[in-house]
């Protein structure tokens, strides 16, 4: 027992057992909050800090949920004054050996003995660095004890990273996933495949050099974002190009979209698709401009003659400057011109259908580039070569800058982008590119905004899908927000491991609670008084739950994310600057658009004669 006493790592000993809620009452060698062991120091009694419990062969670990004091009694004698000092810890794993495992195979007992975890402890429990643990930061109760987390349990069990603006959300995850591809120790993984959603543009500089970068709005470095749209499902092309259609005008709308893409495949085929197979939703190329055309043609027509047949054409039009077709105007009586009885009516569909191809902030979608089929229906470039810039180029990570985005189009935009990844991973399992052989994690940033519980949502749709099937071939997901009470309660309690930054909204802190057991909610109590950079992490990829110190990238790696230093801009006196640039780049939906274009002939300066 005196040897036992000496330890400096000793904290007590139990004096209740209830299920795996322990308390124990401290020693009396615990007189301040601070314990230095083998040269490093260690906070004693922190709420979060780790705990290690000796049975025999065998080591309980726990982790510190609430600590207290009973009131002094009332006593003359000062050295009979006994200070009551407790702490309640709950038991969350054991380690036989070198073994440590999630779970309980006993209990302590009465009078056993409770011990600070030190280094030596947590290389037991987190193993020596292996290949499937990366290091993301340190303990916050002993910073010279590193935390790690499980890659392959991060993906494959899906996670979330959630904090209030200005917690270090955007740093913890560009810290993460520099952890992953370039850790500032070791050579990486380099044959990593990231598809990050950036909403705000804040990783294009943080991840310059580990990621490749496409953009609506492609600054210098960047290349041009394009999603075809005969990739898309028919229903969610039509909502965006149409709007609402009654049954009898989308019937219209698909019918002639089947007869194009048919058409398309009667010409040249693809491979892989039979014509008979053939559906509404299959990725085949075909020309929203001959859509337009055909349909617009159809419901202007007038017809003359005795037999009402003879279409009263004037001008014919043009599909690929879409110049609608010009008929004789319809006349009353027996003399025609007559009306086209079997029109459907979608003239206003028609037209925002047009609109929405001369609006240039849409080009990305509808005129993407060398996927933008002729009139009939033939791309210069298929789905392989999309798939081969996003996920196989020789860069670890792929960001999709969507901060030039409408938001008009942002949410069926991003079920697209998931859609053509996870239906080209899953179906092509079998293959080495396939998502069991060369996994992929998708990072979604400010999944609040499209990933809310609404009908008819159909980003979040596909993320359940991803989050619920995923695991099973290759493809995970890792959900960023920063109102986790705001997205669908499905997609998050699929997210095995939780890192939980700063939280202060109560409604916020009741959602992330609820993903922990019951004996470590006490943890989550800690969400608003956590430093910035500073979280919680638990679930599948912790071995324990964690109070961890997440290590800040370089400034140099560090998001684009920070506040604006309000006091040293306004110090500046002002700059006149003509407000027909700001107004240049509001219309032009790009904040690179300048009002009056500046060409500079540049020719090399001779060399001075010595």
């Amino acid at each position: 027992m005196s040897t036992t006493s000496n330890d400096p790592a000793l904290l007590g000993e139990i004096s209740a057992v209830a299920g795996s809620s322990v308390t124990v009452k401290l020693a009396q060698s615990i007189a301040s909050g601070v314990a230095i062991i083998r040269g490093h120091t260690y906070r004693v009694g922190q709420v979060g800090s780790f705990v290690r419990v000796p049975q025999g062969y065998q080591d309980l670990f726990g982790i510190v949920a609430e600590v207290g004091a009973s009131a002094a009694p009332n006593t003359a004698d000062p050295g009979a004054i006994d200070p009551g000092r407790w702490m309640r810890i709950e038991l969350v794993g054991e380690a036989i050996g070198g073994r440590f495992e999630r779970g309980l195979s006993q209990h302590p007992n009465i009078g056993d003995h409770v011990f600070l975890v030190v280094e030596s402890d947590l290389v037991r429990i987190y193993g020596q660095g292996s290949d499937d643990q990366i290091a993301i930061g340190s303990l916050s109760s002993a910073e010279n004890i590193t935390v790690r987390v499980s890659l392959d349990y991060l993906l494959t069990r899906h996670s979330a990273v959630l904090g209030s603006t200005g917690s270090g959300k955007s740093t913890t995850v560009a810290s993460l996933l520099r952890s992953i591809v370039k850790p500032e120790s070791g050579p990486g993984l380099k044959g990593a495949r990231v598809l990050l959603l950036d909403l705000h543009g804040e990783y294009s500089h943080a991840l310059a050099d580990v990621a490749r970068v496409f953009s609506a709005t492609p600054q210098p470095g960047e290349e041009q974002l394009h999603v075809p749209f005969w990739a898309l499902e028919a229903g969610e092309l039509l909502a965006f190009l149409t709007g609402d259609l009654n049954d009898n005008q989308e019937i219209a709308f698909t019918d002639k979209i089947l007869e194009l893409k048919s058409q398309r495949i009667a010409a040249s085929p693809l491979p892989g698709l039979h014509a008979q197979s053939i559906t509404i939703d299959s990725p085949v190329p075909f020309s929203l401009a001959r859509l337009w055309y055909d349909l617009t043609d159809f419901e202007l027509m007038t017809f003359e003659g005795p037999q009402r047949d003879i279409p009263a054409l004037i001008q014919k039009g043009a599909a690929s400057t879409l110049t609608a077709p010009k008929y004789k105007p319809h006349a009353m009586g027996a003399a025609g011109p007559f009306l086209n009885n079997a029109a459907k009516g979608v003239r206003r569909q028609l037209n925002l259908l047009r609109s929405r191809l001369l609006d240039r902030r849409f080009d990305f979608v509808l005129h993407p580039g060398p996927w933008e089929p002729d009139e009939n229906g033939v791309a210069s470039a298929d789905l392989d070569l999309l798939l081969e810039k996003w996920l196989g180029h020789d860069k670890p990570i792929t960001i999709l800058d969507l901060s030039g985005v409408p938001s008009a189009v942002l949410e069926r935009l991003i079920a697209s982008i998931l859609r053509v990844v996870y239906e080209a991973l899953y179906w092509s399992r079998e293959k080495t590119e396939g998502g069991i052989l060369r996994p992929l994690l998708i990072v979604m940033e400010e999944a609040h905004r499209y990933l809310n519980p609404g009908t008819g949502n159909v980003a979040a749709e596909i993320v359940k899908r991803i989050a619920k099937e995923g695991r099973k071939y290759g493809v995970g997901a890792m959900v960023v927000s920063q109102r986790p009470s705001e997205v669908d309660e499905t997609i998050l309690s699929q997210c095995g491991t939780v890192i939980a930054l700063r939280l202060s909204n109560p409604a916020d802190r009741s959602r992330v609670k609820g993903t922990m057991p019951d004996s470590l909610g006490g943890l989550m109590d800690l969400l608003p008084v956590l430093r910035t950079g500073e979280a919680i992490i638990s679930g599948e990829a912790a071995r324990l739950p964690v109070r961890c110190r997440v290590t800040m990238p370089a400034h140099e790696h560090a998001p684009r994310s920070q506040d604006p230093d309000v006091t040293n801009a306004w110090k500046q006196r002002r700059v006149a600057e003509g407000y027909d640039r700001m107004v240049a780049a509001w219309r032009a939906q790009r904040s690179t658009a300048v009002a009056n274009e500046v060409s500079i002939d540049r020719s090399p300066v001779p060399k001075a004669e010595q």
